[in-house]
């Protein structure tokens, strides 16, 4: 197979769009907008033996290639519209390629997303999305507009990636149910793309969190000049990941706080939303969670119900760390 047929067969898959002119065959793809819409663009690589282990199944490696980047729409309250792939690959596998591009087809299927162009070319395994979605104008959620007094939240549960991880490398024994729970959210994070939505006349500032929730929510601090107390005694996580034995509590608060690859929402907005928030929660099927509060000041502020200041060694993942 080349890697033209391997376009031809495997991705020139033309879905019907209104605003898509031109897609897969030609030198460029044509995307005609909408009036009253910004667009939003956003990229995400995954490398081989940084991001996933190379026995990885490829239906789960497609669905986590395409879901790390429609979180990033999710965090802007965007709608995702188009993607670009590339890809480096040491062999073209017939079967491999069909369940990879059966299970990316799925996921783009599901959150109306066309594949409209990218490349190809043999190396050693390397995906990278490019993403463009849209939000009705001047309306996108950013990083820049938390506000002192906002409740910070977050959605989802968090830690189980981070720890599937550190059970792969041996790090911590997990019962094999529990440890199936955590995989599976390791392998196909849900990207929140209806509860971003849903938040865009509802919260003032927002973050996926990929590499920690330290470390994304100080990119939100930051960005609006403010602090944060944030009690990680309300970090959500599983139940029963929280309540094994074998581990200790600053475990259990790595993962939580520093551990990354949840691809959950962390948000803030006024007081005054709750009702709101938790009602656009349920419309969506998504749990959220009210961690903490927007302070005046810089800092972020790390406590447990009792009080007691916590200390994170590190904040969360840095490629070059």
């Amino acid at each position: 197979m080349t890697e033209f047929d391997f376009i031809r067969l495997y991705l020139q898959c033309q879905q019907q769009d209104s605003e898509l002119v031109l897609g897969i065959g030609d030198d460029a793809a044509i995307i005609r907008p909408r009036n009253g819409y910004d667009l939003h663009f956003s990229t995400d690589m995954l490398v081989g033996g940084t991001h996933f282990f190379p026995d990885v199944a490829p239906a789960d490696l497609a669905h986590k290639v395409l879901a790390v980047n429609l979180s990033d729409m999710a965090a802007m309250g965007a709608r995702p519209r188009w993607a670009l792939l590339s890809v480096a690959l040491p062999e073209l596998n017939k079967d491999w390629l069909t369940a990879f591009c059966d299970a990316l087809f799925t996921l783009a299927a599901r959150f109306g997303v066309t594949l409209i162009g990218g490349d190809t070319t043999k190396g050693n395994w390397v995906f990278n999305v490019n993403i463009i979605g849209e939000t009705p104008y001047q309306q996108a959620l950013r990083r820049d507009a938390a506000q002192a007094g906002d409740d910070i939240w977050v959605s989802g549960l968090l830690g189980l990636a981070a720890a599937a991880l550190d059970r792969h490398w041996n790090k911590v024994t997990l019962p094999a149910t529990v440890f199936a729970q955590c995989e599976e959210r390791r392998l196909r994070p849900e990207p929140r793309v209806a509860l971003g939505q849903e938040l865009l006349s509802l919260a003032h500032a927002a973050q996926d969190i990929s590499d920690g929730l330290a470390q994304d929510i100080g990119h939100i601090l930051k960005a609006s000049k403010v602090g944060a107390e944030i009690n990680a005694d309300l970090i959500p996580t599983l139940t029963a990941l929280a309540q094994q034995p074998s581990l200790t509590v600053a475990q259990l608060r790595h993962w939580l706080l520093a551990g990354g690859d949840d691809y959950e929402l962390v948000f803030t907005a006024t007081p005054a939303q709750r009702e709101a928030i938790i009602a656009a929660a349920e419309r969506t099927h998504t749990p959220v969670t009210r961690i903490g509060v927007i302070t005046t000041g810089t800092q972020l502020h790390l406590h447990d119900h009792a009080g007691n200041v916590i200390q994170l060694q590190q904040q969360g993942f840095d490629h070059f760390g």
